[in-house]
This record gives structure tokens, sequence and C-alpha cells, in this order.
């Protein structure tokens, strides 16, 4: 027998957890459902650290929607009682007339944003780690930092939890559907009933949407012991960093919170399918993020202690996707988020839980649409 609920999110990893726990604080009755039992290993939301930035170099858009994500992730860590982000500041380095070092001074401009230019010289005399190249300049961002993914997630699902949502993990999705007035949820346990459906499942969305511009890219993220001048890789004197390199490589390192640096390359990796990616890394894996680390980084160039896998689900213009089924108005997409989303979480569960409640949203949503990538 089918049980009902006001409204069913499927997936519930950083997107999911936050839009469960948005709906269920607004006295919806949510259920969420996961495949597995988040945070896991297997999708877009481990690793231990994640980039929050502010003065975002993909389109100055996105700023009104991060400044709110610092106020949410703020009241959920208060929530939660334990931390949830580390501000370290950031740079964003590359060649002058680079898509990353312009984006980042255009959203500066447009939005008032506090940032610093530095030249190459300067980044190096301000922070001994890097070791930018002839050319280079850089931005520097006072409000940019690491938030912490499982702890984020975990704290979510806790808040969602203690407002009422009824969270089931291990249980697959195998179907839903959608007509009249509701939707219906298919699981390896069951049925669901629901007035309306949200699918925030990551790289499992273009099994459950196939129909859908999206393609799964597999991810290697590496951490390396510094071989020397450890202090200057402490999150007191090392920001988190964006490098643009070779004509529009992005590679961005973090500083060592105790696993050592934290490093990789943003996009560049395989096409592959959420049941068959490679989970093994591989010399050839290591081989072009090691190369960037001696280049910029060559302190850093040790040992690597650990690497992981990480999937993007991405869109074709590598922007979000927050928008109606096209063909169910009763049925959300949420943020295929092209590798950059985690940082937005708490405010696109927001949004999501204002879509549901009342059919509107007070961010511009235009960019996000489903339409600019799928025309007619």
């Amino acid at each position: 027998m089918a049980q009902g609920a006001d409204v069913v999110v499927v997936g519930l990893g950083a997107m999911g957890s936050q839009v469960a726990r948005a709906l269920a604080q607004r006295g919806r009755r949510v259920v969420g459902l996961d495949r597995f039992a988040p945070p896991h290993r297997l999708g877009s939301s481990h690793g231990r650290s994640r980039i929050i930035r502010e003065a975002y170099f993909e389109e100055p858009a996105y700023v009104p929607l991060v400044q709110r994500a610092y106020e949410l992730w703020a009241a959920l860590e208060a929530e939660a009682g334990r931390p949830l982000l580390r501000l370290t500041g950031g740079l964003m380095a590359g060649p002058p007339e680079g898509a990353l070092v312009r984006g980042a001074r255009r959203s500066a401009e447009v939005h008032g944003l506090p940032c610093e230019d530095l030249s190459a010289a300067e980044i190096a005399r301000r922070f001994p780690a890097f070791a930018p190249e002839p050319g280079m300049v850089g931005v520097l961002e006072p409000r940019a930092g690491i938030l912490f993914p499982e702890a984020g997630i975990e704290a979510a699902l806790t808040g969602a939890a203690g407002a009422g949502a009824e969270l089931r993990v291990d249980e697959e999705v195998r179907a839903w559907r959608a007509e009249g007035a509701g939707v219906e949820v298919r699981t390896a346990r069951g049925s669901w009933t629901a007035g309306r459906l949200v699918i925030a499942a990551g790289a499992w969305l273009p099994r459950l949407a196939p129909d859908l511009p999206l393609t799964v890219e597999r991810q290697v993220l590496h951490w390396f012991e510094p071989l020397r001048d450890h202090a200057t890789f402490a999150p007191e004197a090392c920001p988190i960093s964006l490098w643009e390199v070779d004509g529009g490589t992005i590679f961005y390192a973090f500083p060592d919170l105790g696993d050592g640096v934290k490093a990789a390359i943003h996009h560049g990796g395989e096409t592959t399918d959420v049941e068959r990616v490679r989970r093994d890394v591989t010399a050839e894996d290591e081989a072009g993020v090691r190369a960037l680390v001696q280049r910029l980084l060559p302190a850093a160039a040790g040992p690597r202690r650990e690497s992981s896998v990480c999937l993007y689900t991405n869109t074709p213009d590598r922007h979000f996707l927050i928008d109606h089924h096209p063909e169910h108005e009763r049925v959300l997409i949420v943020s295929p988020c092209s590798g950059h989303g985690f940082k937005f979480a708490p405010v696109i569960g927001e949004v999501v839980a204002d879509l549901v409640t009342t059919g509107a949203s007070r961010f511009d949503l235009k960019p996000f649409s489903l339409a600019r990538i799928r025309p007619g």
C-alpha cells in the first residue's frame, strides 16, 4: 500500500538534505529517500573539504545566492553545535585576462566586494607556500574558506529529522510517475504518494530523468604531504587557492588541515556512468595534479597520502539546473551543479522550499532554467 506525504525528496546528499530540512521546518510532511546512507563516498559530497568563495568568477548572478548561503551555513552551524565552515581567505590567480581573474574581478565590482589585486611578486611575498608564474596576477578575497561537507550533510539531516522529516536510507528509488494532482515514487521497499516530488539525486539523476541533457564526470582528489615549510600551509597562513594555467585549466588547492595539502583539477575528467565509474586511482590520475602542485605549490609536492574519486553532474553550460521537469509541473529537478555547487546547498534548500510552498523565489532563477539548455 502506498504511503502518503506532502513532498518526497529523492537524494539526501548536499542538496536533498537541505531541501528536506527546509521543507520540514515549514511544516510540510517530508519523506526523504536515498539509495545509500549519506554522507557517503560514492557521489559528489565527500572528501572532507569544499571551497566557499564570494567573488564568484563563473557569473556575478551567483553572488547574492552565496551571500545568503553564508548566513544559512552560520545558522546551521549554530544549530548543530559543531564547526561547518572555516574562513581562510581565497586567492584566484592566473593571467590578467583569463576567465578566473577577470570573472572574480567582475563579480567583486558588480557587488562591491572587498578584494585585493596582487602581482605575482606580492602573492609570493604574502604567501610563501605559493610560487606564481611570471605574468600571473591574483585577486584575494577575505571571505573565502572551507566547508566540511560530511559534517554539513549530517547537520542538515539531523535538522530535517528534528523538524519531522522521515528519512529513509538504503532505499533505492526504482521509478516515479506524475499524473493528475500528485506523484508516485516506487522504491525497493514499497511506494509513496505525494503532492510534489523533488529529485536531488546528483550523479544518479541521469538515470531518474534520462531525457535531460546531463553528463557525469569522474574527478580525482589528492592529498599530498608537504616536503618542507609545513607552517606555510597551515590555514592561518595559506588561503584556499584557484589557479588558471595553460590556456584555461583550473587547478585548486586547500591548506593543510592535518591530512595534507588537498589538490585537484577542476573539470577535464572522463565522462562516465554512476554505476560504472572507475573507483581505483592510477598513477596517471596523480601525474597531472602532481605536476601542477610542483609548479605552483612546490613545497607541497611530497608523497601522496590519499586519493578519492568524486563525481560531477554537468549541464552543457556548467551552470546549475533548478527547474520543474519539462513534462511534470509537480516535479522539481534540483541542481546538477557541474562541480561547484556544494557551497550553495542551504540556499538551494531554501529556494526549493519557497518554490514548493509559495511557487516563487526571491532569487532570479532564470540562469538555472531548463529552457536555456533544452530549447523548445
